[in-house]
């Protein structure tokens, strides 16, 4: 099986609305159900679980119903910080899946994954054991220690961006969260990082300029740009 890890368990306070970002309704659709599916309109992926900021299970249940997410099979209270979030998930898919099932984690305010990118990470996890999405860095890089002046610059060219879905086995990933806790890791940035901080080479996957995270209210206005422009919404809805 192909599984898919949506976390949407912060609470995203830089768009500056009183509810989750995850939750924000774009054109009567809140932005996790355009994540949801992505996944669930894809032909690879057999099951969604979500690790949802508590307080809120009840409501991604009933969006799901709502939208019919089919593949959404548990939704699971998150931790505190991103890594607890995909743990705790973990545990619940460990008692009902295989270890060799792939197991994809995706940011929840990342509405806009294109279904490419979700066959090349599986297809690259096939063949390498991870899968990582990423894409290149077009802008002049700057080293800041002050965030208000910079006497260094990086090289572009030997920098990538990573997104999501970050893509392993699931016996992989859970011994991967097994063995950063054990090192003292317990808030890694994503699963990308924790790899990298227990030694492994991470493998990539070419991402999209489109596949971007949704943290402020720019953001907001993007993807609402976006999903007009591609013909995701009605002139109906529009009015």
């Amino acid at each position: 099986m192909n599984i898919a890890i949506i976390t949407a368990a912060g609470v995203g306070t830089r768009t500056g609305q009183a509810v989750p970002k995850q939750f924000l309704n774009v054109y009567d659709k809140p932005i996790i159900i355009y994540t949801l599916e992505c996944f669930q309109n894809h032909p690879e992926i057999d099951a969604i679980y979500v690790a949802m900021l508590e307080g809120w299970e009840g409501f991604m249940d009933l969006y799901a119903k709502q939208f019919n997410i089919t593949k959404l099979k548990g939704i699971v209270k998150g931790g505190a910080t991103g890594q607890e979030s995909i743990e705790k998930v973990l545990e619940v898919v460990a008692k009902e899946c295989s270890m060799d099932d792939i197991v994809m984690v995706h940011d929840g305010s990342r509405p806009y994954v294109e279904p490419q990118i979700i066959t090349d990470n599986i297809r690259v996890c096939k063949e390498h054991g991870n899968a990582v999405t990423a894409i290149d860095t077009k802008e002049a890089m700057l080293v800041t220690y002050d965030k208000i002046k910079s006497v260094e610059s990086i090289d572009r060219e030997i920098l990538y961006r990573t997104q999501t879905p970050h893509t392993m086995h699931l016996g992989d990933l859970l011994k991967l969260h097994e063995e950063g806790l054990a090192k003292g890791i317990t808030s890694s940035v994503a699963t990308c990082t924790l790899l990298i901080e227990c030694g492994y080479t991470v493998w990539f996957v070419r991402g999209s300029d489109l596949n971007f995270k949704i943290t402020s209210k720019e953001d907001l206005l993007l993807f609402k740009a976006l999903i007009t422009s591609t013909g995701h919404v009605s002139e109906n809805t529009l009015k």
